[in-house]
């Protein structure tokens, strides 16, 4: 019959990627940048020391300087919650995202650029969120944290998963990101833009010969900027120091398989954190759970709307938007 025919729907994206972004499912041959030069000097972070100390055989080798506003817990969840959750996860649709990733959110539809949001079909966190927020109270880096939104995000090197070095928004989001990192270790990329000096100290000065460190870095945790501390060890150690911009700096920040991340501070205001593509060896599951700004808390001017939110983020009974 005329007219009764129709068009087949056309195919599902293969991929979320916008702009310069991209996976292995968009990439054309040569289309992959490599990342940061030579040069750049790589260091860990220890977190038993809240440092980053230089890795061995780097242009780095033999420098460290504190880096604060890093909490890494390990162990947060066991082997059978971990599989309860991320099979939770499954159960519920995984939307396609950008550079290989896919995602699931439970929040307020916000448009960050704009600064303006809405509930929309905020539900809530999901259920299964409820006892890990329980237990976040246990730690004292979290205390008064309730979180008003959460982010699974699933990685998988089939896709080239990645997420690229950025700052998370401060107008909605607060001072802490929370992240739980499941089925598989990675590594937190850490870098800035910032051309500013960024002082590091040689280890031969604190250091015994196995290269651990001998002296408590808390009498001197601020010794960038010549705060107040830097005199203290100074006084009585009188480091060898160098300078060098923070831009050439980048610090990985181990993320064991089960373990908690908490950034604040200095890391999360003054230092992009990223995922890249070649520390995605297998599935990755994590989930990013965020508290509202000063602005949306108590006393603020969008107090009234962030009691909401939280009253329907603290149900969990969510189901993702």
């Amino acid at each position: 019959m005329a007219g009764s025919s129709s068009s087949p729907p056309p195919p599902a994206p293969s991929c979320g990627c916008k702009g310069i972004r991209s996976c292995l499912q968009c990439e054309s041959p040569g289309r992959a940048l490599p990342r940061g030069a030579q040069q750049t000097k790589l260091f860990i972070y220890i977190p038993e020391h809240g440092i980053a100390q230089g890795i061995q055989n780097t242009h780095s080798d033999g420098w460290w300087f504190p880096f604060p506003g890093v909490s890494l817990i390990e162990d947060f969840v066991t082997e059978d919650e971990e599989k309860e959750m991320v099979h939770a996860m499954d159960q519920d649709e995984w939307r396609i995202s950008q550079s290989g990733r896919r995602k699931q959110d439970f929040g307020p539809k916000v448009n960050f650029k704009k600064q303006k949001l809405k509930v929309g079909n905020f539900t809530g966190l999901p259920s299964f969120s409820r006892v890990l927020w329980e237990r976040m109270k246990n730690h004292t880096v979290l205390q008064g944290f309730r979180p008003v939104e959460q982010c699974n995000l699933d990685y998988n090197s089939d896709r080239g998963s990645a997420i690229d070095p950025h700052y998370d928004d401060s107008w909605l989001w607060g001072e802490r990101l929370v992240s739980l990192n499941l089925l598989s270790s990675t590594l937190l990329t850490m870098t800035s833009s910032s051309a500013d000096s960024l002082q590091l100290i040689s280890t031969s000065d604190c250091c015994d010969p196995n290269g651990i460190l001998t002296h408590n870095v808390n009498d001197y945790s601020s010794v960038n900027n010549a705060q107040p501390g830097l005199e203290d060890y100074t006084a009585h150690i009188k480091p060898k120091t160098t300078s060098v911009p923070h831009s050439d700096v980048e610090v990985a920040i181990c993320l064991p398989r089960r373990s908690l991340v908490v950034l604040y501070g200095d890391a999360r205001h003054c230092w992009k954190h990223a995922i890249h593509r070649e520390h995605i060896q297998q599935r990755r599951v994590c989930s990013t759970f965020r508290e509202l700004s000063a602005e949306f808390s108590t006393g603020g001017e969008e107090e009234n709307l962030g009691q909401m939110l939280l009253d329907i983020a603290l149900g969990f009974q969510g189901k993702s938007v």
